[in-house]
């Protein structure tokens, strides 16, 4: 089986959720099954119908984060010392046509978020920013054309 790379926070993160998604959600979904269910008719009982709904989510979760978890390979980034861009680096770039600085983290699938400026190692940038330094210049296919980076900083933190 093909190894799932994380960062030791994105690790602790969907461990963090396991837990609460098994300890917490799952029973209280049984519950609001079961009280559901004491109503009567469950052919024309929305909360029921729901709440299945959810268990059913609430399972499927569970499952995806086991198998995720089962195949992490974790790699604390902070033990990482390279002037080249790799999995877990901090990159600050400029885009060429606007002068405006951003910084990303390169992270995992399973814990990209953009809000948060964690990239996906698959994502079109991360893949132009892989194996670059300092000083290099960055080009990808955005969804809104071609765009360039300038690389100003690498750092693992």
């Amino acid at each position: 089986m093909e190894k799932i790379p994380l960062t030791k926070v994105g690790y602790d993160a969907l461990e963090a959720e396991l837990k609460n998604l098994k300890a917490v959600e799952r029973p209280n979904i049984i519950a609001a099954i079961s009280e559901a269910r004491a109503q009567g008719d469950l052919s024309e009982n929305a909360e029921y119908s729901a709440a299945k709904e959810k268990q059913s989510f609430i399972e499927g979760r569970i499952q995806d984060l086991e198998a995720v978890l089962s195949r992490a390979q974790v790699i604390d980034v902070k033990t990482v010392h390279s002037n080249v861009i790799r999995f877990g680096a901090t990159v600050v770039v400029a885009d060429e046509d606007t002068d405006e600085e951003k910084s990303y983290q390169i992270v995992g699938d399973y814990e990209a978020d953009i809000e948060k400026n964690k990239i996906s190692l698959s994502s079109p940038l991360a893949k132009a920013l892989i194996g670059k330094e300092v000083g290099d210049v960055a080009e990808f296919k955005a969804p809104s054309g071609p765009k360039t980076f300038d690389i100003i900083e690498v750092k693992y933190i």
